[in-house]
């Protein structure tokens, strides 16, 4: 009795603070101003609070049915791997596209490389040749000079 009362007071725990951090990530997402800044909400903010709620989730499910519940705890884990690593795709990606920045908040500007802000033209690479599309060569056979 005091094992699953014990448990419903952590689940219910983690669904709380679940529940403000998702709120809190998407208030982010909301009311920061530029691009940058809006990113931190669901890279942050959201992925804890998701990951509390699927972790609350595992817990329960384990403690009433009496088995181990592993889906949750997968999907917890594809979750802090994958948001951080889009996360910083995106900056990479909005740094490459100069996109504006506000220049007023608190501390330096980082000291970029010409290469991380797109300065520079990226070239492309060579186009491919496939081998099954040769041009055709003409059957005629090719003259001799006289």
């Amino acid at each position: 009795m005091t094992f699953t009362l014990l448990a419903e007071g952590v689940v219910a725990f983690l669904l709380v603070a679940g529940g403000v951090f998702a709120f809190t990530g998407s208030l982010g997402m909301l009311q920061l101003k530029d691009f940058f800044m809006r990113l931190h909400g669901p890279t942050k903010g959201t992925t804890l609070g998701i990951g509390c709620i699927l972790i609350a989730s595992m817990l329960y499910f384990t403690v009433t049915q009496r088995e181990f519940h592993v889906q949750e705890l997968l999907i917890t884990l594809f979750l802090f791997i994958t948001a951080p690593v889009t996360g910083h795709m995106l900056a990479k990606t909005g740094l490459h596209m100069h996109l504006r920045f506000i220049t007023g908040t608190r501390g330096s500007l980082p000291e970029l490389r010409n290469e991380d802000v797109g300065q520079n033209r990226v070239a492309r690479p060579a186009k491919a040749r496939h081998p099954w599309r040769t041009r055709r060569r003409s059957l005629k056979k090719p003259r001799l000079p006289h």
